[in-house]
């Protein structure tokens, strides 16, 4: 696999993990029996460094959509680097290898505390950018310098 194609399907894979986790890390089944825990989240306030009262569930919403934004942040640069010549995906190795040990980094605490659907689409991302960090150092550019 050339790296366009590994970053395009690492894109594609942020994409559908960032729409997953934004409609559903905040539903709760009443079969887990935690709905008095969520309700005491949701309804104890409490002033953080001199903010309006907040809570913990307004921390754990707020927290679940800004790592939605960060995961459709990085569906766009994964998306960016499927479309860049092999020559100046060469330059970026460091970025590269950076947004590889970031997922790897992911795809461990998603194992260690999440359950099969982000465990697939932490582990297929990292493997994507991996793909595609790889080959963007060995694959020879063309005559004119593009993919």
């Amino acid at each position: 696999m050339r790296a366009p194609p590994a970053y395009r399907a690492a894109a594609i894979l942020l994409l559908l993990f960032a729409l997953g986790h934004t409609l559903g890390f905040n539903r709760v089944d009443p079969r887990w029996g935690v709905t008095a825990p969520i309700a005491a989240l949701q309804s104890i306030r409490f002033t953080a460094q001199g903010t309006a009262a907040r809570t913990y569930w307004g921390f754990y919403l707020g927290f679940g959509y800004f790592c939605s934004v960060l995961m459709l942040f990085a569906a766009a640069l994964a998306w960016q680097f499927s479309s860049l010549p092999t020559d100046v995906l060469r330059r970026l190795q460091l970025i590269e290898w950076s947004f590889v040990v970031v997922f790897l980094a992911i795809t461990i605490l998603t194992w260690r505390f999440f359950f099969t659907a982000p465990i697939v689409f932490a582990t297929l991302i990292t493997v994507s950018l991996t793909a595609g960090a790889w080959r963007a150092r060995v694959d020879r550019p063309t005559e004119r310098g593009s993919r």
